[in-house]
């Protein structure tokens, strides 16, 4: 083994005393997510140490790039913490690369090292200048970065830096439960919420025939796609479709969005407690619609105490979008598929929906048994999943 993937914590280096329960949860979730590759997983609390095999490289880096809670990693070069060594490795790295200019940047961490980190840059630039023409030294902007990490039994050797996901790892906080619709916002909710630690399940609201199998297989595949930030994520169907119906035969269409949405809240309130959730997860984005005015989301969130995490509350359109193609989602979210929460919509949508307004129309029909029997007979799949599972839905 003549390379290993060395990984740097970033954010997780800040926690101190719970330090070790971060870094824990992330070694089980690489290992969980490498499971079937041949590697060999050690860390400290510092870094993480991967070993592989050179055939196996490419899969493990689309992994890794998904897995929240690593702030960068490299691909090192392993040597011994000897002179000899340090030199014939970094010169045969040098030789493989095409440059102009360079830079070694050294850090002796362990300090009983004899030559210390300046004086060793100075031996290794040398060897580099000495075997490769038509090269020279620069301090700001080399074209090839080479670091050097003297550790006491090995050094790592390294001229790569690769972002991963950043913050922190799945698991280091309890369950939320996403409102996923097939819109662009929702996802991307699903993912920020992903990257500070949430364990995250979601539950799409269909209503069938008013929407179409195609719709549900496209939250489906958004739920795929977020799935490959962790190991899996539970989707909860809900037929809607009947309390949907209801509003729009008994309530004044200017609020029926208004009271679908309390309907949503309510049912998303029973699953939060259901399965033992804390928060609920949506993709409101302040002002984009009807109902995500400041005004209307007080009104709608009036209906649940439970906690309610807007991650994309004040991005705008197109910073949700950057976001969204980075995920992979963008294109499966343009899909020409309605969901309940469009397929309805009126002309004329209330804005600034008043309080007293909603509970007397909410009072023409009786729903709370309506809401009952949505949330006892949801269908579940457990996302990456199996063909059979599908099928059982339709």
């Amino acid at each position: 083994m003549d390379r290993i993937i060395l990984i740097k914590y970033g954010e997780l280096s800040t926690k101190k005393g719970n330090r070790n329960y971060f870094i824990n949860t992330l070694y089980n979730n690489i290992k969980k997510k490498l499971e079937n590759c041949d590697v060999k997983i050690t860390k400290d609390r510092a870094h993480m140490y991967i070993s592989f095999k050179n055939e196996e490289l490419d899969t493990i880096k689309n992994i890794i790039d998904k897995i929240f809670g690593i702030h960068m990693y490299h691909i090192a070069h392993i040597v011994n913490s000897d002179e000899e060594s340090i030199k014939k490795k970094v010169l045969e790295i040098s030789q493989a690369k095409t440059f102009s200019t360079f830079k070694v940047e050294t850090k002796r961490s362990d300090k009983n090292f004899p030559i210390h980190s300046t004086e060793m840059n100075n031996i290794l630039g040398t060897v580099i200048l000495k075997n490769i023409p038509n090269i020279k030294v620069d301090v700001h902007k080399p074209e090839l970065l080479l670091k050097v990490e003297i550790r006491e039994k090995n050094t790592f050797i390294y001229s790569d830096n690769y972002l991963g996901s950043g913050g922190y790892p799945v698991g280091t906080q309890p369950k939320g439960m996403l409102m996923l619709s097939g819109g662009i916002d929702s996802p991307v909710a699903g993912y920020l919420a992903m990257k500070r630690g949430v364990t995250l399940e979601a539950v799409y609201f269909e209503a069938i025939p008013h929407t179409s199998l195609e719709a549900r297989n496209k939250v489906i595949k958004l739920t795929e796609k977020l799935s490959a930030y962790t190991d899996k994520i539970d989707l909860h169907i809900i037929n809607f479709t009947p309390i949907q119906e209801a509003i729009y035969k008994n309530c004044r269409s200017d609020y029926c969005i208004t009271i679908m949405r309390r309907m949503m809240y309510r049912i998303m309130t029973m699953i939060v407690k259901k399965y033992n959730g804390y928060v609920i997860i949506n993709g409101e984005s302040i002002g984009q619609v009807a109902s995500q005015t400041l005004t209307s989301m007080n009104v709608i969130n009036a209906v649940t105490n439970i906690p309610v995490i807007r991650p994309v509350a004040c991005l705008d359109k197109l910073e949700i979008m950057d976001i969204a193609r980075k995920i992979d989602t963008l294109d499966i979210s343009i899909l020409p598929y309605e969901d309940c929460c469009t397929v309805f919509v009126p002309k004329h949508p209330v804005i600034n929906p008043k309080l007293d307004t909603v509970i007397k129309e909410e009072a023409k029909f009786a729903y709370q048994e309506m809401l009952e029997e949505a949330v006892e007979t949801l269908n579940t799949i457990v996302i990456p999943t199996i063909e059979k599972e599908f099928s059982d839905l339709l």
